[in-house]
Protein backbone atom coordinates (compact mmCIF):
# COMPACT_ATOMS: atom_id res chain seq x y z
CA UNK A 1 0.00 0.00 0.00
CA UNK A 2 0.96 3.57 -0.55
CA UNK A 3 0.68 6.22 1.85
CA UNK A 4 -2.79 7.95 2.59
CA UNK A 5 -3.74 10.28 -0.13
CA UNK A 6 -1.30 8.93 -2.79
CA UNK A 7 -3.17 6.40 -5.40
CA UNK A 8 -1.24 3.18 -6.00
CA UNK A 9 -1.04 3.65 -9.87
CA UNK A 10 0.14 7.03 -10.03
CA UNK A 11 3.82 6.84 -11.20
CA UNK A 12 6.74 9.13 -10.19
CA UNK A 13 9.40 10.35 -13.14
CA UNK A 14 12.89 9.93 -11.87
CA UNK A 15 13.21 13.20 -14.08
CA UNK A 16 12.04 15.08 -10.66
CA UNK A 17 15.26 14.26 -9.27
CA UNK A 18 17.52 16.10 -11.36
CA UNK A 19 21.03 15.78 -10.02
CA UNK A 20 19.86 15.81 -6.41
CA UNK A 21 20.27 11.94 -5.85
CA UNK A 22 22.53 10.10 -9.06
CA UNK A 23 21.55 6.57 -8.23
CA UNK A 24 18.36 4.44 -9.03
CA UNK A 25 18.62 2.73 -5.53
CA UNK A 26 18.94 6.08 -3.68
CA UNK A 27 15.47 8.03 -6.25
CA UNK A 28 13.32 4.56 -5.99
CA UNK A 29 13.84 4.53 -1.90
CA UNK A 30 13.02 8.77 -1.96
CA UNK A 31 9.66 7.83 -4.12
CA UNK A 32 8.86 4.93 -1.84
CA UNK A 33 9.12 7.11 1.02
CA UNK A 34 6.62 9.78 -0.83
CA UNK A 35 4.06 7.14 -1.10
CA UNK A 36 4.94 5.62 -4.60
CA UNK A 37 5.47 2.59 -5.68
CA UNK A 38 5.66 2.79 -9.60
CA UNK A 39 8.66 5.34 -11.38
CA UNK A 40 9.08 6.40 -14.78
CA UNK A 41 12.96 6.45 -15.97
CA UNK A 42 12.94 9.72 -17.53
CA UNK A 43 15.69 12.03 -18.59
CA UNK A 44 18.37 14.33 -16.47
CA UNK A 45 21.43 15.91 -17.19
CA UNK A 46 23.23 13.44 -15.14
CA UNK A 47 21.73 9.65 -16.03
CA UNK A 48 21.02 7.68 -13.11
CA UNK A 49 23.21 4.94 -11.92
CA UNK A 50 21.42 1.61 -12.18
CA UNK A 51 23.36 -0.64 -10.71
CA UNK A 52 21.17 -0.68 -7.29
CA UNK A 53 17.89 -1.39 -8.47
CA UNK A 54 17.43 -5.04 -8.31
CA UNK A 55 17.99 -4.43 -4.28
CA UNK A 56 16.06 -1.43 -4.25
CA UNK A 57 13.20 -3.59 -6.15
CA UNK A 58 13.59 -6.71 -3.88
CA UNK A 59 13.41 -4.46 -0.77
CA UNK A 60 10.40 -1.65 -1.81
CA UNK A 61 8.75 -3.78 -4.19
CA UNK A 62 8.88 -0.59 -6.38
CA UNK A 63 7.95 -1.01 -10.09
CA UNK A 64 9.07 0.71 -13.50
CA UNK A 65 6.48 1.33 -16.05
CA UNK A 66 8.33 3.21 -18.47
CA UNK A 67 11.43 4.19 -19.92
CA UNK A 68 11.92 7.63 -21.87
CA UNK A 69 14.36 7.04 -24.73
CA UNK A 70 17.52 8.82 -23.93
CA UNK A 71 17.43 7.99 -19.91
CA UNK A 72 20.53 6.43 -20.32
CA UNK A 73 22.35 9.57 -21.77
CA UNK A 74 22.79 13.10 -20.75
CA UNK A 75 20.01 15.45 -21.38
CA UNK A 76 20.53 17.58 -24.18
CA UNK A 77 18.01 20.00 -26.49
CA UNK A 78 15.72 17.57 -28.50
CA UNK A 79 17.42 14.86 -27.62
CA UNK A 80 15.14 11.75 -27.55
CA UNK A 81 13.98 10.48 -31.16
CA UNK A 82 15.10 13.31 -32.84
CA UNK A 83 17.27 10.76 -35.18
CA UNK A 84 15.37 8.26 -35.73
CA UNK A 85 13.98 9.93 -38.65
CA UNK A 86 17.30 11.69 -39.80
CA UNK A 87 17.70 11.43 -43.83
CA UNK A 88 21.39 10.50 -42.63
CA UNK A 89 21.33 7.00 -43.05
CA UNK A 90 24.07 6.44 -40.11
CA UNK A 91 22.84 8.40 -37.76
CA UNK A 92 19.25 6.64 -38.24
CA UNK A 93 20.87 3.88 -37.50
CA UNK A 94 22.73 5.26 -34.47
CA UNK A 95 19.65 6.74 -33.04
CA UNK A 96 18.21 3.29 -33.62
CA UNK A 97 20.91 1.50 -32.02
CA UNK A 98 20.49 4.02 -28.90
CA UNK A 99 16.64 3.00 -29.07
CA UNK A 100 17.65 -0.47 -28.59
CA UNK A 101 19.57 -0.04 -25.81
CA UNK A 102 16.57 1.54 -24.18
CA UNK A 103 14.52 -1.55 -25.08
CA UNK A 104 16.67 -3.52 -23.08
CA UNK A 105 17.02 -1.86 -20.31
CA UNK A 106 13.27 -1.40 -20.17
CA UNK A 107 13.47 -5.31 -20.18
CA UNK A 108 16.05 -5.71 -17.59
CA UNK A 109 13.74 -3.13 -15.43
CA UNK A 110 10.70 -4.99 -16.04
CA UNK A 111 9.00 -1.86 -18.12
CA UNK A 112 6.69 -2.65 -20.70
CA UNK A 113 6.54 0.56 -22.57
CA UNK A 114 9.53 2.32 -23.91
CA UNK A 115 8.63 6.46 -25.24
CA UNK A 116 10.21 8.33 -27.84
CA UNK A 117 9.59 11.89 -28.23
CA UNK A 118 9.93 14.29 -30.83
CA UNK A 119 11.73 14.37 -33.78
CA UNK A 120 13.25 17.88 -34.92
CA UNK A 121 13.29 18.40 -38.17
CA UNK A 122 16.82 18.70 -39.86
CA UNK A 123 17.39 22.13 -40.64
CA UNK A 124 18.97 24.91 -39.39
CA UNK A 125 17.66 27.89 -40.45
CA UNK A 126 13.89 26.12 -39.45
CA UNK A 127 15.49 25.64 -35.96
CA UNK A 128 16.48 29.32 -35.87
CA UNK A 129 12.75 30.23 -36.97
CA UNK A 130 11.42 28.46 -34.17
CA UNK A 131 13.29 30.27 -31.76
CA UNK A 132 12.26 33.33 -33.04
CA UNK A 133 8.97 32.54 -33.17
CA UNK A 134 8.99 31.27 -29.20
CA UNK A 135 10.71 34.36 -28.36
CA UNK A 136 8.11 36.24 -30.48
CA UNK A 137 5.26 34.54 -28.41
CA UNK A 138 6.55 35.30 -25.40
CA UNK A 139 7.49 39.11 -25.97
CA UNK A 140 3.37 39.41 -27.85
CA UNK A 141 0.52 41.26 -26.30
CA UNK A 142 -3.20 40.88 -25.85
CA UNK A 143 -2.53 43.10 -29.56
CA UNK A 144 -0.07 41.15 -31.17
CA UNK A 145 -0.24 37.61 -30.09
CA UNK A 146 -2.85 36.80 -33.54
CA UNK A 147 -0.23 37.71 -35.80
CA UNK A 148 2.46 36.38 -33.34
CA UNK A 149 0.05 32.60 -33.76
CA UNK A 150 -0.63 33.37 -36.99
CA UNK A 151 2.88 32.98 -38.19
CA UNK A 152 3.14 30.46 -35.74
CA UNK A 153 0.61 28.41 -37.35
CA UNK A 154 2.09 29.36 -40.99
CA UNK A 155 5.40 27.82 -40.16
CA UNK A 156 4.39 24.50 -38.62
CA UNK A 157 2.51 23.88 -41.75
CA UNK A 158 6.09 24.60 -43.74
CA UNK A 159 7.73 22.33 -40.99
CA UNK A 160 5.18 19.89 -41.86
CA UNK A 161 5.60 19.44 -45.72
CA UNK A 162 9.73 20.08 -45.11
CA UNK A 163 9.68 17.47 -42.96
CA UNK A 164 7.32 14.31 -44.42
CA UNK A 165 10.02 12.26 -46.08
CA UNK A 166 11.65 12.23 -42.27
CA UNK A 167 8.27 11.50 -40.95
CA UNK A 168 8.38 8.23 -43.37
CA UNK A 169 11.90 7.40 -41.87
CA UNK A 170 10.63 7.93 -38.20
CA UNK A 171 7.61 5.67 -38.64
CA UNK A 172 10.47 2.98 -40.53
CA UNK A 173 12.62 3.18 -37.80
CA UNK A 174 9.56 2.53 -35.24
CA UNK A 175 8.54 -0.43 -37.67
CA UNK A 176 12.13 -2.09 -37.38
CA UNK A 177 12.28 -1.76 -33.21
CA UNK A 178 8.64 -3.35 -33.39
CA UNK A 179 9.74 -6.40 -35.24
CA UNK A 180 12.63 -6.73 -32.98
CA UNK A 181 11.35 -6.18 -29.96
CA UNK A 182 7.31 -7.08 -30.06
CA UNK A 183 7.06 -7.62 -26.51
CA UNK A 184 7.68 -4.15 -25.51
CA UNK A 185 5.27 -1.72 -26.50
CA UNK A 186 6.29 2.19 -27.78
CA UNK A 187 4.70 5.21 -27.57
CA UNK A 188 5.56 8.12 -29.03
CA UNK A 189 4.95 11.66 -27.62
CA UNK A 190 4.86 14.88 -29.53
CA UNK A 191 7.62 17.60 -29.35
CA UNK A 192 7.75 20.77 -27.66
CA UNK A 193 9.58 22.84 -30.08
CA UNK A 194 7.49 24.26 -33.29
CA UNK A 195 10.53 22.65 -35.72
CA UNK A 196 8.82 19.13 -34.34
CA UNK A 197 8.39 16.81 -36.90
CA UNK A 198 5.57 15.39 -34.66
CA UNK A 199 2.88 18.01 -34.87
CA UNK A 200 -0.96 17.35 -34.85
CA UNK A 201 -1.21 15.93 -38.54
CA UNK A 202 2.61 13.97 -38.28
CA UNK A 203 1.00 12.53 -35.14
CA UNK A 204 -2.72 11.69 -37.05
CA UNK A 205 -0.31 10.10 -40.01
CA UNK A 206 2.39 8.41 -37.93
CA UNK A 207 -0.41 6.70 -35.85
CA UNK A 208 -2.34 5.55 -38.81
CA UNK A 209 0.51 4.07 -40.40
CA UNK A 210 1.88 2.71 -37.11
CA UNK A 211 -1.29 1.16 -36.05
CA UNK A 212 -0.46 -2.76 -37.20
CA UNK A 213 2.34 -2.04 -34.50
CA UNK A 214 0.73 -1.83 -31.93
CA UNK A 215 2.55 1.78 -31.73
CA UNK A 216 0.49 4.20 -29.03
CA UNK A 217 0.29 7.49 -28.10
CA UNK A 218 1.79 9.05 -25.12
CA UNK A 219 0.08 12.36 -24.16
CA UNK A 220 2.11 15.36 -22.81
CA UNK A 221 -0.49 18.17 -20.58
CA UNK A 222 2.25 20.80 -20.58
CA UNK A 223 3.97 20.61 -23.78
CA UNK A 224 -0.09 20.45 -25.40
CA UNK A 225 -0.85 23.27 -23.59
CA UNK A 226 2.42 25.63 -24.69
CA UNK A 227 1.17 24.58 -28.01
CA UNK A 228 -2.37 25.62 -27.19
CA UNK A 229 -1.02 28.97 -26.54
CA UNK A 230 0.75 29.45 -29.51
CA UNK A 231 -2.26 29.00 -31.72
CA UNK A 232 -2.28 25.54 -32.24
CA UNK A 233 -4.65 22.40 -31.66
CA UNK A 234 -4.73 22.04 -27.66
CA UNK A 235 -5.58 19.39 -25.20
CA UNK A 236 -9.16 18.62 -26.43
CA UNK A 237 -8.34 18.41 -30.17
CA UNK A 238 -5.29 15.92 -29.44
CA UNK A 239 -6.99 14.07 -27.11
CA UNK A 240 -10.55 13.85 -28.98
CA UNK A 241 -8.30 12.13 -31.68
CA UNK A 242 -5.73 10.25 -30.33
CA UNK A 243 -6.89 9.28 -26.70
CA UNK A 244 -8.31 5.95 -27.87
CA UNK A 245 -4.87 4.71 -28.84
CA UNK A 246 -3.21 6.41 -25.40
CA UNK A 247 -0.57 4.27 -23.33
CA UNK A 248 -0.08 7.05 -20.73
CA UNK A 249 0.41 10.54 -20.18
CA UNK A 250 3.08 12.75 -18.55
CA UNK A 251 1.26 15.08 -16.34
CA UNK A 252 2.98 18.14 -15.96
CA UNK A 253 1.84 22.22 -15.58
CA UNK A 254 2.56 25.53 -17.32
CA UNK A 255 2.34 28.66 -18.12
CA UNK A 256 2.31 30.26 -21.53
CA UNK A 257 6.30 30.72 -21.46
CA UNK A 258 6.82 27.57 -18.89
CA UNK A 259 6.63 23.76 -18.77
CA UNK A 260 7.53 21.44 -15.55
CA UNK A 261 5.65 22.81 -13.57
CA UNK A 262 3.92 21.02 -10.62
CA UNK A 263 0.40 20.14 -11.06
CA UNK A 264 -1.58 22.99 -10.21
CA UNK A 265 1.10 25.42 -10.63
CA UNK A 266 0.07 27.01 -13.93
CA UNK A 267 -2.68 26.72 -16.52
CA UNK A 268 -4.01 23.18 -17.49
CA UNK A 269 -7.32 22.09 -16.87
CA UNK A 270 -6.74 18.88 -15.43
CA UNK A 271 -10.52 18.24 -15.13
CA UNK A 272 -10.62 18.21 -18.58
CA UNK A 273 -7.41 15.92 -19.17
CA UNK A 274 -9.14 13.50 -16.72
CA UNK A 275 -12.25 12.62 -18.27
CA UNK A 276 -10.36 10.94 -21.73
CA UNK A 277 -7.73 8.78 -19.65
CA UNK A 278 -7.97 5.25 -19.80
CA UNK A 279 -8.04 3.22 -17.31
CA UNK A 280 -5.16 1.28 -16.46
CA UNK A 281 -2.33 3.27 -18.05
CA UNK A 282 0.78 4.71 -16.67
CA UNK A 283 -0.13 8.54 -15.60
CA UNK A 284 3.32 9.91 -14.44
CA UNK A 285 3.46 13.20 -12.64
CA UNK A 286 6.75 14.62 -14.16
CA UNK A 287 8.31 18.36 -12.82
CA UNK A 288 11.22 19.77 -13.61
CA UNK A 289 13.92 19.17 -10.58
CA UNK A 290 14.28 22.52 -9.73
CA UNK A 291 11.18 21.86 -7.55
CA UNK A 292 11.10 19.76 -4.48
CA UNK A 293 9.39 17.27 -2.52
CA UNK A 294 6.42 19.30 -0.79
CA UNK A 295 5.39 20.76 -4.40
CA UNK A 296 5.57 16.42 -5.87
CA UNK A 297 3.00 16.02 -3.25
CA UNK A 298 0.78 18.69 -3.29
CA UNK A 299 0.89 18.43 -7.28
CA UNK A 300 -0.51 14.98 -6.14
CA UNK A 301 -3.04 16.21 -3.92
CA UNK A 302 -3.97 18.20 -6.74
CA UNK A 303 -4.34 15.75 -9.18
CA UNK A 304 -6.45 13.38 -6.92
CA UNK A 305 -8.68 16.28 -6.78
CA UNK A 306 -9.03 16.44 -10.14
CA UNK A 307 -9.98 13.25 -10.47
CA UNK A 308 -6.77 11.38 -11.25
Amino acid sequence: MTKPGIPNDMVLSTSCYGPRLRAIEDQAFSAVAMGFRRLELGLSPTPADLAGWEDAHRETGVQTDSVIVGALDPMRENMSGSFLGSADSEARERALNSSRRHIRLAQRLGAPIVVVRGCAVENGALAGAADRLTMGLVESDEDTLPKAQAEVAEFVHKVQKRGQKQLEHFCRSIHTLRREFPETQIAIEPGLHFNDLLNFEAMEWALADLAAENVGYWHDTARIHRRCKAGLPGQGAWLDSFASRMAGIHLSDASPVEEGLPPGAGEVDFKLVHEYVPKGIPTVVEVAATHGRAEVLASVHFLIGAGF
